[in-house]
């Protein structure tokens, strides 16, 4: 049959409006060592940090460990935390040198975008075809990475003769389809999605030829199916637009809630991030995988990327790289969130133009191969330092030198307040004068308020020495247009250590309601995480941060 070059993500249709959907550094891959290759079970990175949930067992190679001083690719970063980092790839690509050069180097973890589907796996009734997906494992043994199975049962992208089938016959096909490939690929992937984009955007079932044949208990025989053929992979149910809080979220809520209570052998939950600058970013996505987490799962961002409409534009830009910022954050801030997929890292290769008209220029890198902005994003999101001399830089650590920490301390993100809690440390050799430091949050107004009120909630150091106050910034921005800055009246910092806590609050004179989701400096992480974009000045000079 005709090979499908890259018909997407798993995503034939266009999201309704109104649904969320060059300065680059020179790339830092250093081709990771192999540490370990199993036929059984599989770490990938280091073992997670305190409170953070395993990374991914299953069966392929395991990728060597570094703290994040050592770290020089986004996967060494995101390892650093516990998690891992990938990107799709597809067959056509493994030809570019070039390409896969990056690809090798860069991520510690890839899912083939089409050659494990069941139109290339099983394109006629019991006739299997490994090669394209042989290939893309191949290539993940030789360069340490771990695999992504992608996908068992999806309504698209399916032979004809499944849909031809009657419906008596349906589940033998779809459960011989399963126990094949999973079956073939056992000890070498470490995960699965087994059910694909079960949903319609209103939250009914969509229905497909299994659905029909079976209604919704085709999800649960597949996924006991899925273990029965590979006891060790990790399996997932995966979909688009549940990123954010709605009813396509609550309806796989309920489902995966009542898998759980059945017994079903269910892993975690894959949240797409398909991701466009022109729709509002997913309504509190971190606290909507938080609850899918509490159900004892492992989630993931499974094809992350962000679109706009050409031409891109510093607005777009700024946007794009917000939504990467928060997706992120999101992540970082559960701890059962075992990694971020990128849907290819390249514009080269991306599926977006063929599949939305006038859009594209959605991966962090460009169609030259040169990182853009948005891998920067990334990069210090995780914890990467920017290049020396860049605002980024935290400063010689020969002399004082601070880095300002942030935690969420409101999970609303459209209440009457903002509350960030903020801590400075002194990453240099000599003590501080706090007298001498200002930092600064950016934040949107979003309505005309005449006046804002600014407090101190508590400090480690004393509220009696802490004068925040929020100002009016010359030009707005996109994410921000004040910014409240907090000044010292008295204290020191010496190296090495840090103020403790700070909770700030600000209002409007009016009390109306701030939308925080789109604010520069704003965070979803409730544990306290560098932040690149909270400003920190010694002497009226940068020493931390990039400002808007």
């Amino acid at each position: 049959m005709t090979w499908i070059r890259r018909i997407g993500p798993s995503r034939p249709e266009v999201e309704p409006a109104g649904r969320p959907q060059a300065r680059g550094r020179a790339l830092k891959g250093v081709l990771p060592a192999v540490v370990a290759v199993a036929l059984g079970a599989l770490t990938v990175g280091l073992a997670p940090t305190a409170g953070a949930a395993p990374v991914a067992t299953g069966s392929a190679t395991a990728r060597t460990a570094v703290s994040a001083a050592e770290a020089s690719t986004l996967d060494d970063l995101a390892q650093a935390k516990g998690r891992y980092f990938g990107s799709a790839t597809d067959n056509p690509e493994l030809s570019d040198a070039a390409y896969t050069s990056i690809l090798g180097s860069e991520f510690g973890q890839i899912t083939p975008g089409n050659s494990m589907k069941w139109d290339t796996i099983e394109p006629s009734q019991g006739q299997f075809n490994y090669t394209k997906g042989d290939a893309v494992v191949s290539f993940a043994k030789e360069h340490g990475q771990a695999v992504r199975g992608h996908n068992l049962v999806w309504h698209n992208q399916l032979p004809s003769w499944v849909s031809s089938l009657p419906s008596s016959q349906v589940q033998a096909a779809m459960e011989n389809h399963i126990t094949n490939e999973a079956t073939h690929y056992k000890g070498q992937v470490f995960a699965w999605d087994v059910v694909n984009e079960p949903f319609n955007d209103d939250g009914t079932y969509r229905t497909d030829a299994f659905y029909n044949a079976m209604g919704k208990d085709y999800i649960a025989d597949a996924f006991r199916t899925a273990h029965a053929a590979d006891p060790d992979a990790k399996l997932y149910i995966n979909d688009y637009n549940i990123e954010g809080q709605g009813s396509k979220a609550d309806a796989m809520y309920a489902l995966v809630s009542e898998l759980v209570a059945d017994g079903v052998p269910i892993d975690g939950v894959g949240f797409q991030g398909h991701l466009a600058v022109q729709y509002g970013f997913p309504y509190n996505m971190q606290a909507n995988m938080q609850r899918f987490a509490d159900l004892g799962l492992d989630v993931s961002i499974t094809e992350l990327d962000v679109r706009m409409q050409l031409p891109a534009d510093a607005t777009k830009v700024a946007s794009q790289n917000s939504y990467y910022k928060q997706a992120v954050d999101a992540c970082l801030g559960i701890s059962r969130c075992v990694g971020i997929t990128i849907w290819d890292y390249t514009d080269k290769y991306s599926w977006v133009p063929g599949t939305f008209n006038g859009e594209g220029s959605a991966c962090p890198w460009d169609e030259n191969l040169q990182t853009k902005e948005a891998y920067d994003t990334l990069y210090t999101e995780l914890g990467g330092t920017t290049d020396p001399g860049d605002p980024g830089d935290p400063g010689d650590p020969g002399s004082g030198a601070l880095k300002v920490q942030y935690k969420n301390a409101d999970s609303a993100v459209d209440d009457s307040a903002i509350r960030p809690t903020l801590q400075l440390v002194n990453t240099g050799s000599s003590t501080v004068d706090l007298t001498d430091v200002t930092v600064r949050y950016w934040f949107t107004a979003d309505s005309a308020a005449g006046s804002f009120g600014a407090w101190c909630d508590y400090a480690a150091v004393g509220c009696a020495s802490v004068k925040p106050s929020v100002q009016t910034m010359a030009g707005a921005v996109l994410g921000a247009d004040h910014y409240l800055e907090v000044s010292f009246s008295s204290g020191s910092l010496a190296p090495g250590s840090s103020t403790g806590d700070i909770q700030l609050r600000v209002s409007k004179g009016d009390w109306s309601s701030f939308d925080e989701s789109d604010d520069y400096s704003h965070g979803s992480n409730t544990t306290y995480q560098d932040a690149p974009e909270i400003g920190t000045y010694i002497g009226g000079a940068v020493v931390y941060g990039t400002e808007p």
